[in-house]
């Protein structure tokens, strides 16, 4: 038999389900709907469904059931139709439903599902009293879970206490080794402790030792190297003394000769200019002259007296530069630095080898200017100007050590002139025989 879509007074499409339908109830409905999809056609299925059709029933009943279950409670045609398929399927579960007497061997969430799929008189308890079973199912599941559940507890616990027992022995006995272990440690460390302040002590007597050695070896290699340079210095001079005499050598004469004939011609010279100052004649002494008088252009003792200069009078140097084969040796930077050491060096030398440039033309004596050339970080361009001559110490030799050996290579009776306001050049000079002259002597001529 098969009901209408309008439904009678006796069947129960007027009874409504006041809660939500069971969840297990739902599963099977949504089964039942998606079992039933395979009868119908297109045209048969409410348009939320359509989309469907062509799934399979397990894939239906995955995406689709929120869709089926709504369908088939607020489509009541869709609802007759599923019906009769469920009866063709399950015709003896449909008939006990129409005949108001469920199987009792029968399962009661698919009576519900049944019951709710053809709605029968009183499906709505069948519903409610299936979804009580499966409730009471469930609860009963859970509570025999929950007892298993405890019972493993329990047995992980009493496993738990044994092994803490177990464990909390094991850790007594290793607590018991480690004090004893400490304890032996700490006498081990105790006496490390004092190996380390006797050797803390030691290294401090041992430093201290060193420092002093090492105080002395400083010493003795500042003493070194002062030797070292004094030996340097004497090499550098014996060395050029060598090539000088090799030089000499080369041109057929040596050293000696050069500086006895240099003295030669001094002697010649200073011969010469005597006699132009006695005002000797050219034929040998007479009777006459011999008789003490003043001759006309000569002077007097006291016109005599009356000609001497200051110190400090340029005047001075004048006669000095006079005197015949004069050699004037000047320490340049110390006059430059007197005269004009606001000026860069490089303009300081060129000044100054202008000036005395044109002291050598007017006076005709020899020039020789030395720089101090330790600082220099490259040789210098410079091209010396018509009668002088530029000298630079070498590394590790200073000026006035330079000027020192030029007075020293000089013969002895040989004019020499130091202008510099060094006092320590001034005495090393004046000793070796050479007139020393102030700086400020030297700019005032030449200025």
């Amino acid at each position: 038999m098969v009901e209408t879509a309008g439904g009678g007074p006796g069947d129960g499409t007027a009874e409504v389900l006041d809660r939500p339908l069971p969840d297990g109830v739902r599963r099977r409905v949504v089964q039942i709907v998606s079992d039933g999809f395979g009868g119908l056609t297109v045209t048969e299925l409410p348009a939320q469904l359509r989309q469907y059709a062509r799934f399979a029933p397990n894939r239906r009943a995955k995406f689709a059931g929120n869709a089926m279950a709504a369908a088939l409670e607020t489509d009541p045609l869709f609802r007759q139709r599923i019906g009769e398929k469920l009866r063709e399927a399950q015709p003896e579960l449909t008939g006990a439903l129409d005949s108001g007497s469920p199987p009792p061997a029968a399962d009661p969430l698919d009576v519900a599902a049944a019951a709710y799929v053809l709605r029968p008189a009183g499906w709505v308890k069948l519903v409610t009293a299936a979804g009580e079973e499966a409730q009471r199912a469930d609860a009963e599941r859970a509570d025999e879970e929950s007892r298993a559940e405890l019972e493993r507890l329990r047995a992980e616990l009493a496993q738990a206490r044994d092994q803490t027992r177990a464990e909390t022995e094991r850790l007594r006995a290793e607590l018991e080794s480690a004090k004893k272990e400490a304890e032996s440690l700490h006498r081990k460390l105790r006496a490390a402790l004092s190996d380390v302040k006797r050797g803390e002590a030691a290294l401090r007597k041992a430093h201290g030792e060193i420092d002093a050695v090492r105080a002395e070896a400083q010493t003795q290699v500042s003493a070194a190297e002062s030797e070292s340079r004094r030996l340097k210095a004497r090499l550098s001079e014996a060395e050029g003394a060598l090539e000088a005499a090799r030089r000499a050598a080369r041109e057929g004469r040596s050293v000696e000769d050069m500086r006895v004939r240099l003295l030669l011609d001094t002697l010649l010279d200073a011969t010469q200019g005597l006699r132009r100052e006695l005002a000797l004649p050219p034929v040998s002494v007479r009777p006459a002259e011999t008789v003490d008088a003043v001759e006309p252009g000569r002077m007097t003792p006291k016109d005599i007296a009356a000609r001497a200069l200051s110190e400090n009078d340029p005047a001075i140097l004048d006669q000095l530069l006079a005197l015949p084969q004069a050699h004037l040796v000047v320490d340049g930077y110390n006059v430059t630095k007197t005269g004009y050491p606001q000026m860069p060096l490089e303009k300081q030398r060129l000044r100054l080898l202008g000036q005395l440039s044109a002291l050598a033309a007017q006076t005709g004596a020899e020039v020789t200017c030395v720089f101090d050339g330790a600082e220099l970080a490259a040789p210098v361009l410079l091209a010396p100007p018509r009668g002088v001559r530029v000298l630079f110490s070498k590394p590790g030799v200073t000026a006035d050590e330079l000027i020192r050996q030029l007075v020293r290579a000089e013969p002895p009776g040989r004019p020499v002139i130091v202008a510099s306001t060094d006092r320590e050049v001034a005495d090393g000079v004046a000793k070796a025989g050479a007139r020393p002259v102030a700086s400020a002597v030297l700019l005032k001529r030449l200025s």
